[in-house]
């Protein structure tokens, strides 16, 4: 998944998000096959597809629902993740990486779980949300790593968020002797020239779900938006 972002022009991880905790339902009656298979002959660079039921109306088993038709797209577990049974669950199920949530986790639990992911194959996003948080890099390195613009706090959005923090992200990445982690955006970026400037802020992924699921045709939402940024100047 890392090295999907790093070639792509894009770098879009377009997402299947049914529901959310702070608008409710988004697209409730589509299925995962309807979309994802979609997706990924549409132009994403990865999938992202929740598997929390109470919070955002997804299931485990739409990993391997989807997974026969999605080709080498590679997928990322959107779940909260804090114990190792479910690391080893999502290999099971077929993803490619896994999301682990610094605000959940001990550096401690994050360093166990992130081991555990190494040895499996899985790739590991890593989210933060202050720079503070980037202290876990010093217990282990992911091979993404992620801030949501979405306070867990209070749910407000605000893609500025990715900006304020994207030079201590690159400061704490700088000096690591093994490859680089792939920088990642989360939430709230619903237009190409956010992306195109997130970009020059030196992130390669950009997380999109609800800009692309509340569109009555999903695949098609995500293949205009990556048209437009493949098109522009700085990825052409």
């Amino acid at each position: 998944m890392a090295e999907s972002l790093r070639q792509s022009k894009s770098g879009i991880i377009a997402e299947f998000k049914r529901r959310s905790p702070s608008k409710g339902w988004i697209h409730a009656d589509v299925e995962p096959e309807q979309v994802i298979p979609l997706y990924a002959q549409n132009g994403a660079s990865a999938l992202s597809i929740l598997t929390n039921e109470e919070y955002f109306g997804g299931k485990p088993e739409y990993i391997q629902r989807v997974l026969p038709n999605v080709g080498k797209c590679p997928i990322l577990r959107k779940e909260f993740i804090i114990d190792p049974y479910q690391v080893y669950e999502s290999k099971f199920l077929g993803a490619d990486a896994i999301l682990l949530i610094a605000a959940d986790l001990t550096p401690e639990e994050y360093a166990t779980l992130l081991t555990l992911s190494n040895r499996l194959n899985l790739e590991v996003l890593l989210e933060v949300h202050d720079p503070q948080e980037l202290e876990y890099l010093r217990v282990g390195v992911p091979d993404m790593l992620g801030v949501n613009n979405r306070s867990l706090g209070t749910f407000h959005t605000d893609v500025q968020h990715s900006f304020d923090i994207a030079e201590a992200m690159q400061t704490a990445v700088a000096n690591i002797d093994v490859q680089s982690p792939v920088l990642v955006s989360e939430s709230g970026i619903s237009d190409s020239e956010t992306v195109r400037e997130l970009r020059k802020a030196g992130f390669r992924g950009f997380l999109i779900g609800e800009c692309f699921m509340k569109e009555p045709d999903p695949a098609q939402a995500l293949a205009t938006f990556v048209k437009r940024v493949e098109t522009s100047p700085l990825t052409s």
